[in-house]
């Protein structure tokens, strides 16, 4: 199988390159062209020699179509994704949420893919109205991002049933480890107590979020590339366990055994109706489905993510609050 993955010089993308890597698929990185050429986190991949490396724009149907074309699959994962920012543009992220899966799911339809994952996010379910989250849940957008990745899914599911595009949606809630950007919590909170004086700044810590490692995440991708008998569905990934984000930052401070204080700084505080109040996943149906289960623990995951940030700490900026 030959596989392309969008957003490949990301967080995410970037590892998931490297896993298709180390499955044996022949793996092709669409990453966004910049003037210097430079790929984002598989700059300096160990398997950079492994995979094929094509550059363009998400938003632009002819670059989409061209990374396409000669692949059997896709993993769709570029995508803008920081919610605050979409409180500053909007618009950004129709034409990269909306536009860009559509771009995906057209050229996947021309080209007469077998397989099409389109990542979706927990965000698209709002504050849980039950616990743990189905794909059953309703959908509520209490962002503009949110929204954005509820109409992606949507176009999406319309594709499988207008026009047979093999789509599976696989929706991590979620998502940390190495190589994640300090506008997520979990970097924050490091990168801040690693640079500080032991004041952490943060927005809401009463919200809690069902945390997935990053190479659990991966791994679900495979499993739910593999079967087709999800095709058409969404799949939710994550553990099936919660953590206030106070909780959370008292826990990476434990690890580090670091003193700390946490702070309230409006910036980052979002307002009553667009914070998600409680996220946690039920991960029954991909647990049923395939052989994926999760396996690296919280403390685990968060002891090996600060190593990783304590060793790139250069490529943080905490004294600033990255949107």
């Amino acid at each position: 199988m030959k596989i392309l993955i969008t957003g490949a010089g990301g967080f995410i993308g970037s590892h998931m390159v490297e896993r298709c890597v180390m499955q044996g698929y022949d793996t092709r990185a669409f990453v966004r062209y910049k003037s210097n050429n430079q790929w984002g986190w598989l700059e300096n991949s160990k398997y950079i020699h492994d995979f094929e490396i094509i550059t363009g724009d998400i938003r632009d149907y002819d670059s989409v179509r061209k990374a396409i074309s000669g692949c059997n699959a896709v993993i769709h994962m570029a995508a803008l994704i920081g919610i605050p920012y979409s409180y500053i543009s909007p618009l950004a992220y129709v034409k990269t949420n909306i536009e860009g899966t559509y771009n995906v799911l057209e050229a996947s339809r021309e080209h007469s893919l077998r397989n099409v994952i389109i990542t979706s996010t927990s965000e698209t379910y709002g504050s849980a109205q039950y616990v743990p989250i189905d794909e059953k849940h309703s959908y509520v957008g209490q962002s503009p991002y949110s929204a954005t990745k509820i109409a992606a899914d949507q176009l999406a599911k319309s594709y499988h049933k207008s026009f047979h595009v093999p789509v599976t949606i696989a929706r991590p809630f979620n998502t940390y480890g190495p190589r994640q950007s300090a506008r997520a919590v979990i970097p924050a909170i490091v990168s801040q107590i690693l640079k500080g004086d032991g004041e952490i700044k943060l927005g809401n810590v009463t919200p809690t979020r069902d945390l997935t490692f990053v190479e659990d995440t991966v791994n679900a991708f495979i499993e739910i590339l593999k079967n087709d008998s999800l095709r058409g569905e969404a799949v939710n990934i994550g553990n099936n366990e919660e953590i206030s984000i106070g909780n959370l930052a008292e826990l990476i401070s434990q690890i580090m055994k670091k003193e700390i204080s946490v702070v309230t700084d409006e910036n980052r505080v979002r307002t009553n109706a667009s914070e998600v109040d409680r996220l946690r996943c039920d991960n029954t149906k991909i647990m049923e489905n395939t052989s994926w289960k999760p396996r690296v623990s919280l403390n685990e995951g968060l002891e090996r993510t600060i190593q990783w940030i304590e060793a790139h700490l250069d490529t943080y900026k905490p004294e600033m609050y990255n949107v």
